[in-house]
């Protein structure tokens, strides 16, 4: 992996990533296929969505289909008909999330797969194994995600359990494929000092932010990503793991972040929300019942070239699953132009103005 920067505003970076299947110009979102697809969308899609680069998740797909049905295909870009980068998850945040049932020590962490119920132990280095297998282009560290609010001393003790797994994780890298670190430490800007420190004696290939998006107030997140973002190494690609909204986005490149993702542009887009530069829009509100106009006339997805907002806002009033696809497809290329919209002012010097234009819209958005 090469990392360039090629222009800097203030804090904020405009790059490119080289990667074993291709180029990502930074700052990037990545569209996440959890289970080795985007609901609902084909790569074809994708790719005229403007993706670059997918996020996919190690741990689900180790468990469903398994790595012997992956890897018989080749890989996983093989497998789901993808030859641009993908960036694997470690399964760290299902520990997290699966919270109730899982038992955590030194070595492992143990649970019950959701799917059958078969006891899973996943190690560091087993996760490392998984991702290699899959042919990933950026492997994440297998990490402890505490929840929000947690006291100091919990986090203190999460974050130490982390640095333990980043060692093991980074030894059991013995492919080409770069590893990134995960800084912990909960809502405590100490911790997260120290647990940055400690990762950059590893030297990992990048550095990530977690532990972020977990039900804390945005204003305590951004603080803590004000913080940070110019205390991670500055040659290396920086990542906010799980961040969405648009103004969130913006302030993070703002303060030095390169990297993102999450599930807001297909996870809202199939509950109705759409992402326009004028704000966000809710089909299923009335007004839209007569509505023959595109959902953005100067957009060029495809959604926005065939179909008006009455249509689609009929789509989800029947239920029928092309709403979800057709507004998907809308908020996909949307964020993509969001990121190359972010870059482009970075490079003529225009990003405070575009900060203002999206507060404008955005800021009131929960």
């Amino acid at each position: 992996m090469k990392f360039s920067i090629k222009k800097k505003y203030k804090n904020a970076r405009s790059g490119y990533l080289e990667l074993k299947n291709g180029n990502v110009q930074t700052p990037t979102f990545m569209t996440i296929g959890t289970y080795g697809s985007v609901k609902s969308l084909s790569s074809e899609d994708l790719l005229r969505c403007g993706c670059e680069i997918l996020l996919c998740n190690a741990y689900h797909l180790m468990l469903r289909p398994g790595l012997d049905v992956i890897t018989r295909g080749g890989h996983l870009h093989k497998f789901m008909n993808w030859d641009k980068p993908i960036l694997t998850d470690s399964g760290g945040y299902q520990v997290f999330s699966l919270s109730k049932n899982v038992k955590v020590n030194k070595d492992a962490a143990v649970f019950k797969s959701p799917y059958n119920g078969d006891e899973i132990i996943m190690t560091p280095e087993k996760s490392i194994k998984t991702q290699i297998a899959l042919g990933s282009d950026i492997m994440m560290i297998f990490d402890e995600c505490t929840p929000y609010p947690v006291d100091k001393d919990k986090a203190n003790e999460s974050m130490r359990l982390s640095l333990d797994w980043a060692e093991l994780s980074k030894k059991a890298n013995d492919s080409q494929s770069p590893l990134f670190g995960i800084v912990q430490g909960g809502m405590y800007k100490d911790l997260r000092e120290e647990s940055m420190k400690n990762l950059n004696k590893l030297d990992f290939d990048g550095y990530a932010l977690g532990g972020l998006s977990v039900g804390e107030p945005s204003k305590i997140r951004n603080e803590i990503v004000s913080h940070m973002a110019p205390k991670m190494p500055s040659d290396r690609p920086r990542y906010l793991m799980g961040i969405g909204k648009p103004l969130d986005i913006i302030y993070a490149v703002q303060s030095g972040i390169d990297m993102f993702d999450c599930v807001i542009p297909t996870r809202n887009g199939r509950n109705g929300q759409i992402f326009t530069f004028k704000g966000p829009i809710n089909i299923r509100n009335s007004i839209y019942e007569n509505d023959f106009d595109p959902i953005d006339k100067d957009c060029k997805c495809f959604t926005c070239q065939n179909y008006s907002r009455a249509y689609i806002k009929h789509l989800d009033k029947c239920n029928d699953g092309l709403a979800g696809r057709l507004i998907s497809i809308h908020n996909v290329y949307f964020y993509q132009e969001l990121m190359r919209k972010i870059r482009n002012s970075i490079i003529s010097d225009t990003l405070d103005e575009l900060i203002k234009e999206i507060e404008f819209y955005y800021s009131e958005v929960e």
